[in-house]
């Protein structure tokens, strides 16, 4: 925890739920000075802990209860997030990552930029799917070059899978959009599979297959880098329909 107690915890879940395997690893590393400051400052008024322990009023949380959110698990260091919230004011965005230098950095952006529409959430996101969020409370959901977990004996630690979309589904509403984008091809060849095999999500491209990127997602930090050494770019949306995970609510 930082000094004062402000900023986000080291583990805000502790003891309070099960330890499954995760798909990432918590990183406090080099927070520089004005991140640091940023998190003192800001997190008191925007940021979520986590915890599993309550349910999320997100007209409150945003301060606007008509205001669609969209959830966006893994934001780097948040230069695209806050991009994004800067073009499209009428849509809130609760990014959730365990990255603290890049959870400082989004705020300072969100601050300096003026932004009201931006939340930063600390830990796991199913853990905030499972069990914060109402059914039915997600206009949409991005998920940007999460890792992907090359190594065969570590697919299982890809955040997309089958049991994934099982937690993610209830929590978006009839006709929302799930954005993924990726630079490695097997990962998109493997989330192609997941999505367009799940029953609660169809594929927007007539036809099936990946999409042009959206010109609504900004290129991203790793993007970039991923593009300097040569890799295809692949996007895909898929929207929420009704499935066996249960009838999909409208909010």
């Amino acid at each position: 925890m930082f000094p004062g107690g402000t900023g986000p915890a080291a583990d805000p879940v502790g003891s309070h739920h099960e330890r499954v395997i995760r798909s990432f690893q918590p990183r406090r590393s080099r927070v520089t000075a004005a991140q640091r400051a940023a998190l003192e400052r800001l997190w008191p008024r925007w940021g979520v802990e986590v915890d599993g322990q309550r349910r999320l009023d997100l007209g409150d949380l945003f301060g606007d209860p008509a205001l669609p959110v969209v959830l966006e698990i893994g934001f780097g260091m948040g230069e695209a997030t806050a991009r994004m919230a800067a073009d499209d004011a009428n849509t809130g965005i609760l990014a959730v990552d365990v990255h603290t230098p890049g959870q400082g950095n989004l705020l300072r952006l969100a601050e300096e930029y003026g932004l009201d529409n931006v939340r930063v959430a600390n830990g796991d996101a199913v853990i905030l799917l499972r069990t914060m969020l109402a059914p039915g409370s997600l206009a949409g959901m991005r998920i940007y070059f999460p890792d992907p977990w090359p190594k065969k004996r570590h697919h299982k630690r890809r955040l997309l899978q089958s049991a994934f979309l099982d937690v993610a589904a209830p929590a978006l509403r009839e006709g929302a959009l799930l954005h993924c984008a990726t630079d490695w091809e097997p990962y998109a060849e493997w989330m192609l599979e997941v999505l367009e095999a799940h029953p609660a999500f169809e594929n927007t491209v007539p036809g099936g297959g990946f999409a042009p990127r959206p010109a609504s997602r900004p290129l991203t930090r790793f993007e970039g880098q991923g593009l300097d050494k040569g890799h295809r770019v692949r996007d895909l949306l898929f929207r929420r329909v009704t499935g066996p995970t249960g009838e999909a609510p409208s909010a």
